[in-house]
């Protein structure tokens, strides 16, 4: 309308629009220039982790926004009832499915390295959907529990099966892992399996370097020792 000649001000009174709204519009070079200030594209809100469990409550055929707000709010959400009406209102109009956002690299990997038993419904359920659709992230989340639990257990005596375990499955970066291993088997084994471990040792070594810093590293023996004694 403007390459025809009109002026703002008469394109705000055709389209019931302020002038402001219109020389907004106007100067927009693409659409996300629209969006400023809190209107932003993917802006976090209280529902978002829930949306998978939406996401599944929907496809089995729930799609009362009400029920699903009352449904989600013994799993943890906080949120108003009016967030969840607008995702599935959005849902109901889009002309392509609503889904969530995928989960970044850094929740997958909290995911996988937390104890199951400390995850939330939701979370177990993102977990799933994400190892669903990823039979190597499936494998390598198996090694990484199996690992976690020898390690807490101290069930050193299935490491050899573990290593086996991770050689028969395609993962190039676990096999490194046990090629490594096994130049010193017998000492993780120990370390996996023993109550004692040089944490004690290694915290006076730590300290004992430190007292070296202090000293620009030009303190002799006897200088050291006699430090360490009266420290």
């Amino acid at each position: 309308m403007l390459k025809a000649g009109h002026s703002r001000r008469s394109i705000g009174r055709q389209l019931h629009m302020t002038h402001r709204t219109v020389k907004s519009l106007a100067d927009a070079a693409r659409p996300e220039d629209l969006f400023t200030g809190q209107y932003r594209f993917n802006r976090a809100t209280a529902v978002d982790e829930y949306k998978p469990y939406l996401d599944k409550r929907w496809d089995e055929g729930c799609t009362n926004a009400w029920k699903l707000w009352e449904e989600i709010i013994p799993l943890g959400y906080t949120g108003s009832y009016g967030i969840v009406s607008a995702y599935i209102r959005k849902k109901r109009t889009s002309p392509r499915p609503v889904t969530a956002q995928p989960p970044t690299p850094r929740a997958v990997t909290r995911w996988i390295l937390s104890r199951p038993e400390t995850l939330t419904d939701t979370e177990h359920i993102r977990l799933k959907e994400v190892l669903a659709n990823c039979p190597e992230l499936q494998a390598l989340t198996g090694h990484v529990r199996s690992f976690a639990e020898m390690l807490t257990e101290r069930q050193g005596h299935r490491l050899p099966q573990w290593l086996d375990a991770i050689r028969s499955d395609d993962l190039p970066s676990l096999h490194t892992l046990a090629a490594g291993i096994d130049r010193d088997r017998d000492a993780v084994i120990a370390g996996l399996t023993l109550p004692w471990n040089s944490g004690v040792v290694e915290g006076r070594v730590n300290w004992i370097k430190m007292l070296k810093r202090q000293m620009f590293g030009r303190a002799g023996f006897r200088l050291l020792r006699k430090r360490v004694l009266l420290s």
